[in-house]
């Protein structure tokens, strides 16, 4: 059944959802499904831009055939070769012979190494600033490399003002019908899902967001259209200004996140007491996390969201709890830097998760680690949480600057 949504009198949303995706790169959890999205331009020519995940093959295609109403598709567009935005290239080149595959470079080198059909005869390869006129519609092109792949590029459409972004803006999250971000609850809904969308996927390329935002700043964009999450067409600034604090690796607000890991519950007795002092202070802005429990990419999302953390982890086997371990790993792959930092450490006989948590930070930029770490043997002692006190009294201090 037909599921298009008109974007404006010419431009077609013609995407899907998989609610059924359990995780994202086989990685990632996805509780609200995702979003593919593909839009159709009916001009003199007509141009699809992107396509979607081979899940929902069936639903594009009933999309698609009911958008163009009998016509053909004479460009598709590749802003991404990520599988999931071209899983179906082949099947549109043998249900339209006469299609050609717009896209650079590197982008044809990924379609070879995707692919076995023969593309040559249809490559239109374009440029930085290259221009493809559909009619009434004039499509100029900008690269976008590593946001987050290199052959990614932006599509501005001239005369709607509409720039078509791969997935810089997107998030996780089926749509439920409503298509814009202007239609639904965007911060209640959508932005944790967007952030821990940036910040999994596209973090690690900050300073390149940062240039293709310079790139497209003198442009009159009307509307931003993703390849996952919703289309924004209405307070484009505010989303803008997301990208911008994300890609610089600044907080979006003062608070903290507190992550721990515990075996037999003393180190997350030692969170606890933390976490109670921190809010008696008045810190509203407090997560708490067990590393064990909580996927990574949304404890992420948080460290790249608050201003501080506290890291708190037993020792083992010599070195440091596993799942912290992995967790700061992925914050350093994924460049995060600028915050305040606190550390307690745990260990029976050897403490040492300390100072492999410090070790880690110091591979991270302008990481600032407020006060020593506390250094707990086994379960907390009266001496040991005035320690903790004192470490959550001097964080509050920080996050409210009083």
């Amino acid at each position: 059944m037909d599921c298009t949504r008109q974007i404006t009198p010419d431009i077609f949303w013609v995407g899907g959802s998989d609610r059924r995706l359990a995780l994202f790169e086989n990685m990632f959890p996805l509780p609200n499904g995702v979003a593919y999205n593909s839009y159709l331009i009916l001009d003199q020519k007509v141009a699809l831009l992107d396509t979607v995940d081979s899940a929902i093959t069936r639903q594009f295609f009933e999309n698609l055939d009911h958008a163009l109403g009998g016509r053909a598709v004479d460009y598709i567009v590749v802003n991404h070769m990520e599988p999931d935005h071209c899983a179906n290239i082949e099947e549109l080149c043998r249900r339209f012979p006469d299609m050609k595959i717009v896209g650079n470079k590197k982008t044809f080198q990924m379609i070879r190494q995707f692919y076995d059909f023969d593309i040559e005869a249809r490559l239109h390869e374009v440029r930085e600033g290259d221009e493809l006129d559909l009619g009434t519609h004039r499509l100029r092109f900008y690269f976008a490399p590593m946001v987050h792949w290199p052959e990614v590029m932006f599509t501005y459409e001239e005369r709607e003002k509409i720039l078509f972004t791969a997935d810089a803006f997107g998030s996780f999250g089926a749509l439920s019908g409503n298509l814009f971000s202007d239609e639904l609850d965007y911060e209640d809904v959508f932005l944790d899902e967007a952030r821990r969308y940036y910040v999994n996927i596209v973090g690690k390329y900050g300073s390149q967001v940062q240039l293709a935002l310079k790139k497209v700043s003198g442009l009159d964009i009307k509307m931003l259209c993703p390849l996952h999450g919703p289309v924004w067409r209405k307070d484009l600034g505010y989303i803008l200004k997301k990208y911008d604090l994300w890609s610089r690796y600044e907080p979006e607000k003062k608070g903290v996140v507190l992550a721990y890991a515990s075996m037999y519950g003393n180190t997350a007795n030692a969170a606890d007491i933390i976490a109670g002092r921190l809010a008696a202070k008045g810190v509203q802005d407090l997560r708490v996390y067990d590393v064990s429990k909580t996927h990574a990419s949304y404890i992420i999302a948080d460290a790249f969201k608050y201003s501080h953390l506290v890291l708190a982890s037993p020792t083992y086997n010599a070195g440091l709890y596993f799942g912290m371990e992995s967790l700061l790993r992925d914050m350093a792959v994924l460049n995060l830097r600028n915050r305040k930092v606190a550390l307690v450490g745990n260990g029976s006989w050897a403490p040492l998760s300390h100072t492999v948590m410090q070790k880690l930070l110091g591979t991270m930029k302008n990481m600032e680690l407020l006060v020593p770490p506390v250094v707990l043997r086994s379960s907390v002692k009266p001496d040991q949480k005035a320690q903790l006190l004192a470490l959550a009294d001097t964080v509050a201090e920080s996050v409210l600057n009083r």
